[in-house]
C-alpha cells in the first residue's frame, strides 16, 4: 500500500486527471446507464417461468404478471338474473380489449355463476393481460376503467382493483422522490454526521471521494449493460450504497492520517503512515465486500447475478478512490481543511471508548452472554420468516382498488384472486375440459376460468385460470400449486402450471436450494482472505460465524417489521405484508454480509496491530476500541442514513432492502462489533493469535513465535490488571 500511495503522490496530476475524466463521463452516461436496467425478474429454466413464456407466446399476456379485476354494479333495478343484466355485462367487459390486448374471463364467455354475487346485482371479470414493461403491455392498465366506463350504462358502477392496482394505489409505484434526490438525503446526512466526527471543514473530504466514485461505478455499470442484462435494482444500490461505502473508506483513512498528524509527523508523512494501516484494512474491506456480493453469481438467477455483479462494483470502485484520490486531496488541502476546529481535544482517540472498552475486559464473561442474547433474540423471529409477494390487502390502505377487493371478499371471493394459477393444455378443447375438472375437484380451488374464446383456446392450446382459496404468499397457497401439478399430470396431451404463484415456488426450490453452496463460498473466501491478513484462525472463524448471526438479526428485523407489521403500518403506512419477498434474504444476504465485515475488518485490523505493538489482548482491546470505537458507529449512522433515504423509495420491495440493510448495519455495530466480538476476543486469550504452521505456510504468512502459543497464555491468567491505556 506505501507503493501505490508513493506512486499517487508522484503522479498526483495524473491521478486527478483520470479520476476528474471518469466522473465527468459518468455523470455524462448516467442517464443511459439507467435506461439500460431492466426490470425482468425471470428465472428461466423453471416450470413456472417456461410455462409463462409459453402463454405470452401463445397468447400474448404474461402469466407472471398479476390480472386486473373489473368489477360492475348493475344499475338500480337491473340485476344479473335476468337477460337484460347479463346483456348490460356483457356489453361493458366487451370493451375491455379497447385499453390494449387482453384476454378477458367473464359470465358471458363462462356461465360461471361465482363471477356474480349473491344478492345479483354485481359482477367481476377477469383480465389476463402483457407485463406493463413490455410495449405491447405499456399503458394498457391505465386505459381499461375509461373503456368500461365507456360501455356503461347510466347508473352502472365500474371499479377496478389487482394487485398492480392496489400496489399503485398504495404508493409502491411512481410519486416518489428520485434516486438523486435520495443520494442527496444521503449525503447531507452523512456530512452532518462527519462535521460531527472531525469539527472541520475536513468533513467535505469523504464526500468529494464518493461523487467519483458512484459516478465511475455507473459508467462500468454501462458497459456491463452491453454485455449482459442488469437489474434496476443496482441504479438504487450504487446511488445509496455507494456514497455510504465511500464515506465509510475514507472515514477510516482520514482518521488514521490525522491521528499521525496528532502525533507529529508531516502531512506527507502521516498519509504514508495510513497507508499500510488503514489503507490495507480499506483494501481487505472492499475485496471481502465484492466476494459478498460476487457470490449471487452461484446462483441460476439472472437478475440476481447481475446484481452480484453490479454491486461488486461499488465497494471496488469505492475502494479505488479511497486508496488513490483521497491520498493526493489530502496532500493538497488536507492541513488547510484541518486547520480551524470548531471541536476541540482528540477525535482520533475517545476517553469514552476507552472505559467502555476496560468495562468489557473486566465484565467480559457477562458481556459476552448479553451480546449473543441480543442477537440471538433478534434473530430468532427469522426462524418463521415466509418468502412471497406481500398480502394484496396489507397495500393500498383505503385507495379505491383495496376497497373494491374488499368488497369481492366480502362477497366470498378469495383475495387470491389476484394471483390466480395459469394452466396451459395441448391436446385439444377435450384435454383442456378434463383439466377443468380436475382443476374444480382440487383442494384449495375456489374456480376455473375456461371460456372457449379465441382470447383462451389457440389451436390445441388452452388457457385456464385457476382461482385458488389461499394467496400464493401462504403454505396453503403454495401447497395448491403442488397439489394441482400432481393432479394435472397424468392428463394426456401435457398440461403446464404456470402464473405468479407457480414461478415464486420454482425461484424459491431453485435460489435456495442453492442457497448453501453460495453460502460455502462466500464463507470460505471471507475466512482466507481474513486469515491471511490478520494470521489468526481463530480470529477468521469468529469473524465469519458472528456475522452470521449478524444476519440472523436483521431477518428477524424483517420478519417483525414487514411480515408482522410491528412499525411498517406506522412508519410506511404499510400493513403486515405476511411475507417478505422472495429474493429479498438474499440479496439482504449478499450485502450484509460484506457490509457487515467492514467493521470487523476496521475493528481488528486495529487489533492486530496493537496486540503487535503490545503483546497483550486486553491492551489490544482496548486500544482498538478507543481509536476505532467512534469511527465504527459513526460509519454505521452513515450507512444507516444512506439506507433511510433509500427507504423512501415509492416501492414496497425497495423500502424493505433498504429499511433492513439499515438496520442490520446499525445492530452489527452496536451491539456486535462493539460489544460482542471485543468480549469473545478478550475471552480468548492468546488464542485469538494462534495459526497452525501447515495453514501459515499455504497462505504464506509468517506462523506466530512459541512465546506466543495459546500454553504460554498469561494474558487470560485472572491476575492481569485491566490495562490503563491506549
Amino acid at each position: 500500500m506505501s507503493t501505490v500511495t508513493r506512486f499517487c503522490l508522484r503522479h498526483r496530476r495524473l491521478v486527478v486527471l483520470a479520476w476528474l475524466v471518469l466522473t465527468v463521463v459518468g455523470a455524462l452516461t448516467v442517464s443511459s446507464a439507467t435506461n439500460r436496467l431492466t426490470h425482468s425478474f425471470a428465472t428461466p429454466g423453471t416450470a413456472g417461468y417456461d410455462t409463462n413464456l409459453q402463454l405470452l407466446k401463445t397468447f400474448g399476456i404474461d402469466g407472471n404478471e398479476q390480472p386486473t379485476i373489473a368489477v360492475l354494479k348493475l344499475p338500480a333495478g337491473e340485476s344479473m338474473n335476468t337477460a337484460a343484466g347479463q346483456a348490460t355485462a356483457a356489453r361493458t367487459f366487451a370493451a375491455a380489449p379497447q385499453a390494449g390486448h387482453l384476454a378477458v374471463a367473464d359470465y358471458a364467455n363462462t356461465h360461471n355463476p361465482k363471477l356474480i354475487s349473491a344478492d345479483g346485482t354485481t359482477t367481476w371479470a377477469l383480465l389476463d393481460m402483457p407485463n406493463p414493461d413490455i410495449p405491447a403491455g405499456q399503458g394498457v392498465m391505465d386505459r381499461i376503467e375509461p373503456a368500461l366506463r365507456a360501455a356503461a350504462p347510466a347508473g352502472a358502477q365500474v371499479s377496478l382493483t389487482g394487485f398492480e392496482q392496489i400496489q399503485s394505489v398504495g404508493g409502491s409505484s411512481g410519486g416518489g422522490p428520485s434516486v438523486l434526490v435520495e443520494t442527496l438525503i444521503g449525503g447531507v446526512g452523512a456530512l452532518a454526521v462527519l462535521a460531527f466526527v472531525y469539527g472541520s471543514a475536513l468533513a467535505i473530504v469523504p464526500l468529494l471521494i464518493a461523487v467519483p466514485a458512484i459516478l465511475t461505478t455507473f459508467l462500468l455499470v454501462l458497459g456491463l449493460t452491453q454485455l449482459t442484462d442488469v437489474s434496476f435494482l443496482v441504479e438504487y444500490l450504487i446511488a445509496v450504497m455507494g456514497l455510504g461505502i465511500a464515506v465509510d473508506y475514507s472515514l477510516l483513512l482520514v482518521t488514521r492520517w490525522r491521528e499521525e498528524r496528532e502525533s507529529g509527523r508531516s502531512n506527507e508523512e502521516a498519509i504514508l503512515a495510513a497507508a499500510p494501516t488503514a489503507g490495507r484494512a480499506v483494501v481487505l474491506s472492499g475485496l471481502t465486500v465484492a466476494v459478498g456480493l460476487l457470490s449471487l453469481v452461484l446462483l441460476p438467477v439472472p437478475f440476481l447475478r447481475s446484481i452480484g455483479l453490479g454491486g461488486m462494483l461499488i465497494p471496488l470502485v469505492a475502494m479505488l478512490s479511497a486508496v488513490t484520490l483521497l491520498p493526493v486531496i489530502l496532500a493538497a488541502w488536507g492541513p488547510a481543511l484541518d486547520k480551524r476546529r470548531f471541536r476541540s481535544g482528540s477525535t482520533t482517540f475517545s476517553r469514552g471508548w476507552e472505559r467502555w472498552a476496560k468495562l468489557i475486559v473486566r465484565r467480559r464473561w457477562i458481556a459476552g452472554v448479553f451480546g449473543l442474547v441480543v442477537v440471538l433474540g433478534l434473530a430468532a423471529p427469522a426462524l418463521t420468516m415466509n418468502t412471497g409477494q406481500p398480502r394484496a390487502n396489507s397495500l393500498g390502505g383505503s385507495g379505491g382498488p383495496a376497497l373494491a377487493l374488499h368488497a369481492l371478499e366480502s362477497g366470498g371471493v378469495p383475495s387470491a384472486v389476484v394471483f390466480p394459477i395459469q394452466v396451459l393444455t395441448h391436446g385439444g378443447p377435450a384435454v383442456a375440459d378434463q383439466a377443468t375438472a380436475i382443476a374444480e375437484s382440487t383442494p384449495g380451488v375456489y374456480t376455473v376460468l375456461a371460456p372457449a374464446a379465441p382470447s383462451f383456446r389457440q389451436g390445441n392450446d388452452s388457457l385456464l385460470s385457476v382461482i385458488p382459496t389461499d394467496e400464493g404468499n401462504t403454505s396453503a397457497g403454495t401447497a395448491t400449486v403442488t397439489r394441482l401439478r400432481t393432479a394435472l399430470a397424468g392428463v394426456p396431451g401435457g398440461v403446464q402450471v404456470g402464473g405468479n404463484t407457480a414461478q415464486n415456488v420454482d425461484f424459491n426450490s431453485t435460489v435456495y436450494g442453492n442457497f448453501p453452496l453460495m453460502l460455502t463460498a462466500i464463507a470460505l473466501l471471507t475466512f482466507l482472505l481474513l486469515t491471511r491478513e490478520f494470521r489468526s484462525l481463530f480470529l477468521a472463524v469468529k469473524a465469519v460465524l458472528v456475522n452470521l448471526v449478524s444476519l440472523g438479526a436483521s431477518f428477524g428485523f424483517l420478519v417483525l417489521f414487514w411480515q408482522h407489521g410491528y412499525g411498517s403500518d406506522l412508519i410506511f403506512g404499510v400493513p403486515a405484508t405476511g411475507s417478505i419477498r422472495n429474493w429479498v434474504p438474499i440479496v439482504s444476504f449478499a450485502f450484509l454480509f460484506g457490509l457487515s465485515m467492514d467493521y470487523e475488518v476496521f475493528i481488528l485490523a486495529r487489533m492486530r496491530e496493537e496486540y503487535d505493538r503490545t503483546g497483550s489482548t486486553r491492551d489490544a482491546v482496548v486500544g482498538a476500541l478507543a481509536r476505532t470505537g467512534r469511527l465504527v458507529t459513526c460509519a454505521a449512522v452513515i450507512l444507516t442514513i444512506s439506507f433511510a433515504s433509500l427507504s423512501s423509495a415509492p416501492d414496497v420491495v425497495v423500502e424493505m432492502i433498504a429499511s433492513g440493510l439499515g438496520v442490520g448495519i446499525f445492530i452489527d455495530a452496536v451491539v456486535v462489533r462493539t460489544l460482542l466480538v471485543p468480549a469473545l476476543v478478550v475471552i480468548m486469550g492468546r488464542w485469538n493469535w494462534w495459526l497452525p504452521e501447515g495453514l501459515a505456510r499455504l497462505l504464506r504468512v509468517p506462523p506466530p513465535p512459541a512465546s506466543l502459543l495459546p500454553a504460554a497464555d498469561e494474558d487470560r491468567a485472572s491476575a492481569d490488571p485491566v490495562p490503563t491505556g491506549g
